[in-house]
């Protein structure tokens, strides 16, 4: 039999038939099928010391797939830095670089599937990492790394914004200029006391929502909501090792971007993997 498009408004209903299939299809994923609510349970120093002794063997048995695939990070902060100097964006250069620790949940999702793979006894690779694409929660996932890039893109707005405010619209002309006016003026150390705890605030909201929700939304069928909520009971049950969480990933990450951002190819495949094995340990098996 022959197809053929048929007149307008056959063809349109079956566009509209197709296109609702496939909203309902992202609806339910994102709630997700499995109900439940994930059990939440304590940690202590010794699970986030034991998640990043894991996260360390990860990386090195995969250590020349991940690296390959993880030099991606200190490019794109290369990219930002010379943006930054070459484009009046001084004053952006510090919230630019530190916006890692912002998007650096949703940028390891891959690496969170290669730990799964591994811990599962499965073989792993750095192809293993998009396989996430083909996940039925992939859609979940996504809306979740898409407001964490919208909360960096709020923080460089807020912090251009309090640039502004504390030392005028006038941009440095050199960085010399602009690190000596930052340290040596009152208007300098006024933009460093309220930036940092505003920083930090953003800082926070990304680690309560994300501290486990990525992986969650690997390992089971659950919905975005259930995730991000799983994510903040687990910040409130545990608000002390989960702040020694945030301030590890913080120093490494500093660590990290002091050799010229090439420190991020290995600060960051092995906070990914890390956070994989702290999932573990916050949340309780099916």
């Amino acid at each position: 039999m022959t197809n053929t498009i048929g007149n307008p408004l056959s063809w349109g209903m079956r566009m509209l038939g197709i296109a609702g299939h496939d909203v309902s299809e992202v609806a339910r994923e994102l709630g997700g099928t499995d109900r439940s609510e994930p059990v939440v349970r304590h940690i202590t120093t010794d699970d986030i010391r034991t998640a990043l002794r894991l996260g360390v063997q990860d990386f090195m048995a995969l250590r020349t797939d991940v690296i390959v695939a993880c030099l991606l990070y200190p490019i794109i902060g290369a990219c930002l830095v010379w943006a930054a100097f070459h484009r009046n964006l001084l004053p952006l250069l510090f919230p630019l670089i530190s916006g890692f620790a912002l998007i650096g949940p949703a940028a390891a999702v891959g690496l969170y599937e290669m730990s799964r793979r591994r811990e599962a006894g499965k073989k792993a690779s750095w192809a293993d990492g998009f396989a996430i694409l083909q996940s039925p929660r992939f859609g979940a996932i996504f809306i979740l790394a898409v407001a964490h890039f919208f909360v960096f893109f709020v923080w460089i707005l807020v912090a251009y914004g309090i640039f502004l405010i504390t030392m005028g619209p006038e941009v440095p002309t050199s960085a010399q200029t602009f690190f000596s006016e930052a340290l040596t003026t009152g208007s300098g150390w006024a933009m460093i006391l309220i930036g940092f705890p505003v920083g930090f605030l953003f800082a926070l909201l990304v680690l309560a929502t994300s501290i486990v929700s990525f992986p969650l939304l690997i390992d089971r069928h659950v919905g975005l909501p259930v995730a991000v909520v799983t994510s903040l009971r687990v910040a409130r049950t545990n608000p002390g090792p989960v702040a020694l969480w945030g301030i590890t990933v913080a120093v490494l990450l500093a660590l990290g971007a002091l050799p010229f951002l090439l420190g991020l190819a290995v600060v960051m495949p092995i906070l990914g993997h890390a956070t994989w094995h702290l999932y573990r340990r916050a949340v309780a098996p099916v």
